[in-house]
């Protein structure tokens, strides 16, 4: 019988500097808990040192297992393929940048024992009471982000103000049922999850994070462009059938 109540997925691409600091956090959080867990990073194709690093760390860290894909797939392809091979009770997603901490899945978890099947983070006050982001983004990131996010409400997921914070976890059964469906490859796979989830009447909780900007990141204004792109590729998924709701 699977006894392994958390999985955490980070998905990674040349995350070689960021990494090790990330996984040492996770690592003292959950070896501090009383359930069973396991780490999984999803390797999207790096071109650097970072498969080698989570090796190096697997000897040091419990439970901690690697997926190393040799061809880069997109943020939204690998999240889905950690999705649906980890056991975890419940299966949490978060950056490799530490942008939200582990911490945060405290918040989540009465949610859960209310039934909740999705539960997501937001950094915006308007979703939920004490939401923050330590360092702001540029105005330009700001901007662009309020307009798209008023763009995603009308297409796609209404009621939400912050869909794309990369920190968001799902019973087994939600992930299963939601992420077999999927089928955004990068970064509107946030969006997808969400549509898909409220199609498939799940209920979404929404808990507070205190979100650190990361100075390099690697959303610049193609990732954005792109994203809103698969925003409509979502609503014509839906409306030819393809999610098979």
């Amino acid at each position: 019988m699977n006894k392994i109540h958390l999985s955490v997925i980070i998905p990674v691409y040349n995350e070689e500097k960021r990494l090790s600091s990330t996984l040492l956090n996770i690592d003292k959080y959950l070896s501090e808990q009383e359930y069973d867990y396991e780490i999984i990073v999803v390797n999207d194709g790096s071109k650097d040192n970072t498969a080698k690093i989570v090796k190096k760390f697997s000897y040091l860290i419990k439970n901690l297992k690697l997926i190393d894909n040799r061809k880069n797939h997109g943020k939204g392809w690998v999240v889905r393929q950690a999705m649906l091979e980890s056991e975890g009770k419940i299966r949490l997603f978060m950056d490799a940048d530490n942008a939200t901490t582990i911490e945060h899945f405290e918040k989540m978890i009465p949610f859960f024992k209310k039934g909740y099947q999705v539960v997501i983070g937001s950094r915006d006050r308007k979703d939920a009471k004490g939401a923050k982001q330590a360092v702001p983004q540029s105005f330009f990131k700001r901007q662009l982000g309020n307009l798209g996010n008023l763009l995603i409400q009308i297409v796609a997921v209404p009621g939400i103000w912050d869909t794309q914070c990369g920190f968001k976890a799902f019973t087994r059964k939600a992930a299963e049922n939601i992420f077999s469906r999927a089928k955004i490859d990068r970064w509107g796979f946030d969006i997808e999850a969400l549509f898909l989830a409220r199609k498939l009447g799940l209920k979404i909780g929404i808990i507070p994070v205190i979100w650190v900007n990361a100075p390099d990141s690697k959303v610049n204004l193609k990732g954005y462009l792109n994203t809103f792109k698969e925003l409509f590729v979502v609503r014509l998924n839906s409306i030819r059938g393809k999610y098979k709701l």
